[in-house]
């Protein structure tokens, strides 16, 4: 697979977008869908250099899923699907985001700040999930997580584009409402060491630290791309932003 061609990249014309499938097979650790730019990287590996609290807690993470205790049954099942869809989860194995945000929210471990004319996030989530279920009721699926792959992108678009309306959206203001569940959604994602595994993220890195700090001066232990081309610099380049 040659990665100088646009194929792999988002919004191709023609294409089938970005198909983490077509990048290289994980051979060490995890990462969601087992493919990344890192395939012989795992944050992991290093977890004898971390003090033991950091130890505990990473290693808690990449092993345990919450059991869910917010959520209702329905509202798991539409924002599960939310989620992996907007993260492009696909295929096992996933993070388990929506796992993750119903732990923060059930201890209520909120972010100390909301929009003024904003309900609270716990009520922000659950009114979120009935929109999205309404929208899949407008397309003639029982809910959104029972919904097609494709009525389900049409619906996220929508939902980042500020176009759902009616029911839910006339209480909800659509535009802050994406802001909320993405900042919740992508910092699940990104707290989790398969996602780290996935971006070459060398996690918490004490007490050992970073001494590297020129430009390209990587430490060691970091990972190393299987793909060297910058993805965000050549979608612009190439027009596919």
């Amino acid at each position: 697979m040659d990665f100088r061609l646009p194929h792999h990249l988002p919004k191709v014309s023609g294409g089938d977008g970005s198909d983490p499938g077509e990048l290289p097979r994980q051979r060490r650790g995890v990462t969601p869908q087992m493919h990344g730019r890192y395939p012989d990287y795992d944050c992991l590996a290093h977890a004898d250099h971390w003090d033991e609290r950091t130890r505990a807690v990473v290693l808690d993470r990449a092993a345990r899923v919450p059991e869910r205790r917010f959520f209702s049954e329905s509202e798991a099942r539409t924002l599960e699907a939310f989620c992996n869809t907007v993260l492009a989860q696909d295929a096992e194995p996933r993070i388990p985001v929506l796992a993750l945000v119903d732990e923060k929210l059930a201890a209520g471990r909120l972010d100390g700040y909301q929009y003024a004319d904003m309900p609270d996030d716990r009520d922000t989530w659950r009114l979120v999930a009935a929109g999205l279920d309404e929208a899949a009721g407008e397309r003639a699926a029982p809910s959104f997580a029972d919904a097609s792959q494709d009525e389900r992108n049409e619906i996220v678009d929508a939902f980042a584009e500020s176009r759902l309306a009616g029911g839910v959206w006339t209480v909800l203001d659509v535009s802050r409402a994406w802001k909320v569940v993405m900042r919740a959604t992508l910092a699940a994602f990104y707290s989790h060491p398969w996602a780290w595994n996935e971006i070459g993220f060398g996690g918490p890195a004490y007490p050992e630290g970073y001494a590297r700090l020129g430009p390209g001066g990587g430490e060691a232990w970091e990972g190393e791309e299987a793909f060297t081309v910058d993805p965000v610099e050549d979608v612009v380049e190439r027009g596919f932003e």
